[in-house]
């Protein structure tokens, strides 16, 4: 089991900044399976600024949930730049959020490629009435739990710039 005991400071920090904002939030969470959602969800007052996490582990959980199309993940593959750009708008459009942040890459061990390494990720992030942006970390030579926690510290980083407008 991830401990996200180490990650509950930036957590708790970022829900004191969304709700003095008056913002919201959704996730749309692949490698990291709900694990955003769910650092944020373990802060008390997280209600009121989370407004859905999709876990969309699945090529076609992204594109029933979120409207990623599939003949992109089929073209680009679902750890892409284009492929977390089109989560994080499908979590904006589909939520009443005011930022969404997705993630998708490769927490290993296995599955990665010279192309696309274990440690991959790519994010999305949006706030609404702006464009989406892109950020692409390596965590490498972090196990499976590694690259899931430096991912979720990483997207409450990116929420926590976002927020800022």
């Amino acid at each position: 089991m991830t401990d996200l005991t180490p990650l509950l400071p930036a957590a708790e920090a970022l829900i004191q900044r969304l709700a003095k904002a008056g913002l919201t939030v959704a996730t749309a969470e692949s490698c990291t399976g709900g694990l955003i959602a769910g650092t944020l969800t373990e802060v008390s007052g997280s209600s009121a600024v989370v407004d859905r996490g999709y876990v969309t582990y699945s090529n076609e959980a992204k594109t029933d949930m979120l409207g990623v199309p599939a003949e992109l993940i089929a073209h680009v593959g679902a750890v892409s730049r284009e492929v977390a750009l089109a989560m994080v708008e499908g979590a904006l459009a589909r939520s009443g959020a005011d930022l969404a942040v997705a993630v998708t890459g490769i927490a290993g061990p296995n599955g990665g490629s010279p192309e696309k390494p274990v440690g991959l990720v790519h994010f999305g992030i949006a706030r609404r009435g702006h464009p989406a942006r892109h950020d692409v970390q390596i965590f490498a030579g972090l196990d499976r739990s590694g690259v899931r926690l430096a991912t979720v510290a990483h997207a409450l980083k990116l929420l926590g710039e976002a927020a800022e407008g």
